[in-house]
């Protein structure tokens, strides 16, 4: 009853007296909090215990018979019933799963331990700690994937002051990437390279992916290809240097046999680390590197290494080596670091003492410093072409680097102080690559296939079989290093030019041999090399059977020879096989190859008046680049020069400055186009009478500013001397 029915008159003055009773002597006990005293632990009783409802008292009031008796509701001011979620009410047993202890620990007990509370009251705060990191984690990978903004994540992350946590950041990261698009998964593996050991500590970085890998079974519920894309993450993670490759037997030995997380290492292993140019090819998978080409990379790592040698910054030259985030590259840095060692002396030290730096602190690690070194040994004999005694100066560099502990000098390949001299026959062949070279070169310009049956006639009178074949290997590496149009001229050439196939099969043979190194510089070399062979049989310069001849001199089975008779093989076998590979490079066998000479000048001459009408000197560039034909560029000295004297505007002048400072112009097209100018002043002097007295100042500017080797001279009758004397 409440108590507008007492105050209403339905209850008589007797039953509101017991009521009031049994008020006063229940009220207390019903609010009282269970109290656990010093003198007795175990006794539930308070200090108004005599009024509780078990006692004597209270029974015999209640016992009587009245109304009151067989009311079901409480009259108590506290409600008795559960509270919401099931526990809690009076005269409930509390929640089946509560388990928090909800007693306070008694100083004065005998069995209390005070390092036992402590334990528990430090368990409970990191487990809240870990609980709240979890929820701050996954906010920040959230938010990375909408903003992609690396350096505010590493913000956030530090603020979190969590390192201990941060394998779960791993985890978290990864496992979101898992299930969503290409992009996303770039982004995570982008992230995690730029936070490891800085941001985030080695062993926090193993020991998620650790947790990934033992989570495979339950990922795979709601992420079906959980096999495939956790062992790409793994993979990418071992490319990039944040994951050790023991990290995968390691890992193996730890999981059941029946477990997806042996399927998943096993995939890293065998299906992507074990593949060849396998780093490449990682990289690439979810869309990365796309827009960066080699040629790029080489650039950067160029000026990096000029950059440090004029302000010996070490710091700014690894943090630059560190933003290029190609680590099974670094080989080039090293190479380059000794070439530029060796072609300036006097920066020698400060480049060993960069790369001695680099690789103790495990920045370039141990197997690209010897690939740097191997490279270095394999290129040195054509260095000596340029740099005198390149063989001992190189010797002397590896000699440095063993004693000062950071290469391994017997890991690499021998490499004698004193050169062997060079056979007549050797001296021959040498001779001709390089004639070779540039004939091969014009005619990618020209696409005169006559002009090179001639100069090959000329050069090789005795029809040798070795020189044929070098001819081949040369011009088929520099066509896989061009475009199509260029791979297209190859293989037209090459059936036009009718060799023995001995010869040709040689000259494939070589080129496999030496596909390792090309393969530094080309990641595509095997599908560019299995289709020049299948084009080969295609245009029938090579009978099906000289397959079979290469592959017996190509015997190991993982050798990239192998892989390449293989594709060579399946693109052979496939249906209508002979149209696709005859169209592979924009072909047909009907196409004209290579440009027209008069097409050429008329761009060059276009491209030089819209500069001159005010254009920029970017753009200039940028076409003269899109033409492709650098061995032609005299045209465009020549024809600047020409226009300058006739006009008496230098603003071309500011273009010629640019493109030989930018390297698009060589001394030796700025050399051959000054020559062409100065047979051309006879007929230049009829417009501009003193033709010859301006070209004579220009002569003077452009050796002044190192265009021109200062023995270039021309005589009255406008005879031109190179490199030597008037």
């Amino acid at each position: 009853m409440s108590g507008m029915e007492f105050s209403d008159g339905f209850v008589s003055t007797e039953h509101r007296e017991l009521h009031h009773s049994a008020a006063e002597s229940a009220d207390p006990l019903s609010v009282s909090p269970l109290h656990i005293g010093p003198k007795s632990p175990k006794s539930p009783k308070s200090s108004k215990s005599p009024n509780s409802p078990r006692s004597p008292k209270m029974q015999g009031k209640t016992g009587k018979a009245s109304p009151l008796a067989h009311d079901r509701e409480s009259h108590s001011s506290v409600d008795g019933h559960p509270k919401k979620g099931g526990s809690g009410g009076i005269g409930t047993w509390g929640g089946l799963l509560d388990t928090e202890n909800i007693c306070t620990v008694d100083p004065s007990d005998p069995n209390f331990d005070s390092s036992e509370e402590c334990e528990q009251s430090n368990a409970k705060t990191e487990r809240v700690d870990f609980e709240e990191y979890k929820k701050k984690a996954t906010i920040i990978v959230e938010e990375f994937f909408t903003t992609d903004d690396i350096i505010s994540t590493a913000n956030e992350l530090r603020e979190l002051d969590m390192p201990s946590y941060s394998f779960y950041f791993v985890k978290k990261l990864v496992s979101k990437a898992m299930d969503r698009h290409d992009k996303e998964k770039e982004m995570a593996a982008v992230l995690l390279s730029a936070l490891y050991a800085d941001y985030i500590d080695p062993p926090q970085v193993y020991k998620g992916f650790s947790k990934l890998v033992e989570s495979a079974d339950d990922l795979i519920v709601d992420i079906p290809d959980t096999v495939d894309v956790l062992a790409l993450f793994i993979a990418r993670a071992v490319v990039d240097d944040i994951l050790p490759p023991a990290f995968l037997k390691k890992q193996m030995n730890d999981l059941t046999r029946d477990s997806k997380g042996v399927e998943v290492l096993k995939r890293a292993e065998k299906g992507y680390l074990a593949a060849p140019l396998h780093a490449e090819i990682i990289e690439r998978r979810w869309g990365g590197s796309k827009k960066r080409t080699v040629d790029d990379v080489k650039a950067k790592i160029n000026n990096l290494l000029v950059e440090y040698v004029v302000s010996g910054d070490k710091k700014e030259a690894c943090r630059c080596i560190k933003q290029l985030k190609v680590p099974f590259f670094h080989h080039e840095i090293v190479k380059r670091a000794l070439v530029m060692a060796m072609e300036r002396r006097q920066a020698e030290g400060r480049l060993l003492d960069f790369l001695k730096e680099a690789a103790e602190e495990g920045l370039i690690n141990s197997s690209q410093v010897s690939k740097g070194f191997g490279r270095m040994i394999d290129y040195v004999d054509d260095l000596s072409l340029d740099i005198p005694n390149a063989r001992g100066i190189l010797q002397s560099l590896i000699s440095k680097a063993a004693s000062e502990g950071w290469v391994c000098a017997s890991s690499l390949k021998s490499l004698s102080l004193e050169p062997e001299k060079p056979s007549l026959e050797d001296s021959v062949a040498r001779a001709f690559k390089m004639k070779a070279q540039s004939i091969i070169q014009e005619y990618f310009l020209s696409g005169d296939i006559s002009e090179v049956c001639s100069c090959l006639e000329s050069e090789n009178m005795t029809c040798s079989s070795e020189l044929n074949a070098i001819f081949v290997k040369r011009m088929i590496t520099l066509a896989m290093d061009r475009k199509n149009r260029e791979k297209e001229m190859a293989s037209v050439l090459l059936s036009s030019l009718c060799f023995p196939a001995e010869d040709v099969v040689n000259g494939f043979v070589m080129l496999i041999e030496s596909a390792d190194d090309t393969a530094l510089d080309n990641p595509v070399v095997v599908e560019d090399l299995a289709m020049f062979l299948a084009r080969s049989v295609v245009d029938e310069v090579l009978a099906p059977q000289h397959l079979e001849e290469i592959g017996s001199q190509c015997v190991a089975p993982d050798s990239i020879g192998s892989k390449v008779l293989k594709m060579s093989k399946s693109l052979l076998k496939a249906r209508l096989s002979g149209e696709r590979i005859l169209r592979c490079w924009g072909g047909g066998g009907s196409s004209r190859p290579g440009w027209a000479v008069e097409d050429v000048k008329d761009k060059i001459g276009k491209l030089l008046e819209e500069f001159e009408s005010g254009g920029g000197v970017r753009e200039a560039c940028r076409c003269m680049k899109e033409l492709g034909m650098p061995f032609f560029n005299h045209e465009v000295v020549k024809k600047a020069l020409v226009t300058i004297m006739e006009k008496k505007n230098e603003r071309l002048w500011i273009l010629l400055e640019e493109c030989f400072g930018s390297g698009l112009i060589t001394m030796n097209q700025m050399t051959k186009g000054f020559g062409r100018v100065a047979e051309s002043l006879d007929d230049l002097a009829l417009d501009v009478p003193d033709a010859q007295k301006q070209f004579s100042h220009y002569v003077e500017r452009a050796k002044t500013a190192g265009w021109l080797d200062f023995s270039f001279c021309f005589n009255k009758s406008e005879h031109v001397t190179e490199n030597g004397t008037c």
